[in-house]
């Protein structure tokens, strides 16, 4: 009997929720330069489409990740925050932050002798 992928892995819900395509960078910038209109947090964002900021931010108003404010003025005025348990993943963030840093030249290094390899005549793996 297979167990279900959440079963088998304790953390697939979470990473499903804060590593979507366009979750982290948005986490990210609204964790780094606080409370953003949605023009403010696209232009910082730079190559997301405004359709896809809106599901994205959707989703994490749902999920409580994010915040959003409705100022009821002339014209309308909306801004987005982290929330509290959005901010409780910046630990989180940091240590992958640091991970990144001090390990990515090692996966694009492997990523090089790997490709080289695959060119060369080897042995199966």
């Amino acid at each position: 009997m297979s167990k279900e992928p959440e079963q088998a892995c304790p953390i697939a819900p979470v990473v499903d929720i804060v590593f979507s395509r366009w979750t982290t960078p948005i986490l990210w910038t609204l964790h780094e330069h606080g409370r953003q209109r949605f023009v403010e947090l696209q232009r910082r964002i730079g190559t997301i489409t405004p359709k896809v900021l809106t599901q994205r931010l959707r989703q994490l108003e749902r999920d409580g990740l994010v915040l959003r404010t409705y100022h009821p003025e002339v014209p309308p005025r909306v801004e987005y925050e982290i929330s509290g348990l959005g901010r409780s993943l910046a630990p989180l963030f940091a240590s992958l932050a640091t991970w990144s840093a001090e390990n990515l030249p090692k996966v694009e290094r492997a990523r090089l002798d790997y490709d080289g390899e695959e060119t060369a005549p080897t042995a199966p793996r």
